[in-house]
């Protein structure tokens, strides 16, 4: 019977959070980095899945991207047997509880305006897992010269600036099969711009004479030209056709002359409409604004 009283007092979460002690050490586990050996860097598994392309703003050259990053560390400090708790083998606890790394975007030129997710959840052999949404708006390079049947390539750098390698290496979590699987199956718009394809590079930033690892996640994306087929293309092709028809109607010169006019006037309208589309800052200019 005491045994019995003794197992069913560990059954509960309460009872594993009351055994790892958290009230007395909340402090050293929040502002300190949770490995026993200070020469052995910590490894830092990240996973990426792409939500949406939000928003492309070729003026300003940015793109607006909407992704899930989920963090996997081991937190060799905090670890107990399931058997002890009846099986209890995993709990959730606020984020505040642990330390957790925070991470930096090169690319990002706005504030996040993401929701935070303020829960992390540990195993008992000690690996934390947190997973954030995140919509950040990132400086990309567009390349417009084939616009609209253009495709860009744009980087997002995801770093710890705070932890050199030393305490701190970012490694993926997944291959890029199954990032470009999982982000396919997560992602949610049918707009102007489709991924083609997500591939993931490693490398090591040298800042200050220290050396800080780095993970790379490059997009590629093609934009969809039907809307601009549709409604740039089409109509300034059909005005540039009637134009020649005109020309060798049997109409007056005068006749001719107004509407010559009237169709100066649509293409015109239709040039201002490209010039607010098309960014200032490209090297080349898009092959369709040079023939217009």
């Amino acid at each position: 019977m005491a045994s019995g009283t003794a197992a069913e007092q560990n059954c509960t979460y309460y009872d594993v959070v009351k055994y790892l002690n958290f009230p007395s050490y909340n402090k050293h586990l929040l502002y300190t980095i949770p490995k026993k050996n200070w020469e052995d860097p910590l490894e830092l598994k990240m996973d990426f899945s792409l939500v949406s392309i939000l928003s492309v703003a070729e003026k300003l050259q940015t793109v607006t991207f909407y992704f899930l990053l989920t963090l996997r560390w081991k937190n060799a400090l905090v670890t107990w047997k399931p058997q002890d708790f009846c099986g209890i083998s995993k709990i959730i606890l606020p984020e505040d509880t642990f330390w957790s790394p925070h991470i930096f975007i090169f690319e990002q030129v706005d504030k996040e305006k993401s929701s935070i997710i303020p829960f992390l959840s540990i195993t008992h052999n000690g690996i934390v897992r947190t997973r954030q949404p995140h919509q950040v708006t990132i400086t990309c390079s567009l390349k417009i010269h084939k616009f609209p049947f253009d495709a860009q390539t744009c980087n997002i750098s995801i770093t710890t600036f705070m932890y050199t390698v030393r305490d701190i290496i970012i490694n993926p979590g997944q291959t890029e099969e199954d990032l470009n699987s999982k982000s396919q199956l997560y992602f949610q718009t049918d707009g102007e711009w489709k991924p083609l394809n997500i591939k993931i590079r490693e490398h090591k930033v040298i800042e200050r004479e220290e050396k800080f690892s780095v993970i790379v996640y490059e997009i590629f994306m093609q934009r969809q030209p039907l809307y601009y087929v549709v409604n740039l293309i089409l109509p300034t092709c059909m005005l540039y056709l009637l134009d020649m028809a005109l020309l060798f109607g049997p109409s007056s010169h005068g006749e001719k002359i107004g509407f010559q006019i009237s169709l100066i006037l649509g293409i015109s309208m239709l040039a201002v409409i490209l010039n607010d589309i098309l960014p200032t800052s490209s090297e080349s200019l898009p092959v369709i604004g040079t023939c217009f």
